[in-house]
């Protein structure tokens, strides 16, 4: 058996915050229909998915796109709220 085996539940951290952070930048796109929520709670999986891959050192490219739209899509409804309440 290999130490640091390839085969573990952590090396899906990247694919599954790159897939959750698209999501969430696409139904952020589409929060005056659908509300807010969604995206704030699939931004929030990408960025915590992204973040606990990261910290394995595990696909960091996938997860530095993860967070990045994972960020996106937190920020984008908040933004767009307080322009539209001014």
């Amino acid at each position: 058996m290999a130490t640091g085996s390839a085969d573990s539940p952590a090396t899906l951290y990247g694919p599954a915050s790159i897939v959750l952070g698209t999501l969430a930048l696409i139904a952020a796109v589409f929060a005056g229909f659908i509300g807010i929520a969604i995206p704030l709670l699939f931004g929030s999986l990408a960025v915590t998915f992204a973040l606990l891959g990261l910290a394995r050192k595990l696909n960091r490219g996938q997860c530095t796109v993860g967070l990045a739209t994972g960020s996106l899509s937190m920020l984008y409804p908040i933004f767009l709220t307080a322009v539209l309440s001014a």
